[in-house]
């Protein structure tokens, strides 16, 4: 792996280590990346730098609690990386494709995914969500921070297989997006959606996880 630049990235806590096991040096050469070149390209702002791995690293990392074994993922919106090379770092047994529309996005994450050697395991798509390749043959959909439930909805669920779901990181105001979304709920086909609370040592707060699946249970 290349050293991108390693001035400025805040040490990893203990906790990493157990989190990331062998892979550890993996997490810790993409947060060299985030510090270093995500900041100079705007990807995430210098004032995020001191919680790197508290707010952003850590929390993602949340999913790789909720996500089953040997899931094909696609990550929507994936910025700099954010959850989806996190959870394909935590998680060696998914495959991940990052779709993100913005040129300079993807091409961060091509260069972070060509350095860390995971080629093998983590596609980059460019182009929205409802316009890549792959449209119905994800068992699961992730995001972060990207849009409203509803709307958010109507991108991830093309995507997903008849039995896959999605799962959306979201914070405090999780139960006002599930409510205000339920009008297109009905449209959609959808599962109803449930609140998911990850709680581990190794986060500073529980993180909330919206979880909804692609065709509503049985009955």
């Amino acid at each position: 792996m290349n050293d991108p630049v390693s001035r400025g990235t805040p040490p990893p806590p203990p906790s990493v280590a157990g989190v990331f096991h062998a892979r550890t040096p993996l997490i810790e050469a993409y947060a060299d990346w985030l510090a270093g070149p995500g900041i100079e390209r705007g990807l995430i702002g210098p004032r995020e730098l001191p919680r790197l791995w508290d707010r952003h690293v850590l929390n993602c990392a949340a999913l790789a609690a909720v996500v089953a074994p040997d899931r094909r993922v696609a990550d929507v919106g994936s910025g700099a990386g954010l959850p989806g090379l996190v959870l394909a770092i935590a998680r060696p047994d998914l495959q991940v494709t990052l779709i993100e529309p913005l040129l300079r996005r993807t091409t961060f994450l091509e260069e972070v995914v060509a350095d860390l050697g995971l080629g093998d395991q983590v596609a980059v798509a460019r182009g929205r969500a409802e316009e890549v390749p792959g449209q119905g043959t994800f068992d699961v959909v992730t995001s972060r921070a990207v849009a409203a439930l509803d709307k958010l909805l109507r991108w991830s669920l093309p995507l997903c297989t008849p039995a896959g779901e999605v799962l959306a990181l979201k914070g405090r105001s999780a139960p006002d997006e599930i409510e205000a979304a339920r009008p297109a709920l009905h449209r959609l086909r959808c599962g109803t959606p449930e609140v998911l609370l990850v709680e581990k040592d190794w986060l500073s707060s529980p993180v909330t996880v919206v979880r909804v699946e692609a065709r509503p249970a049985s009955r």
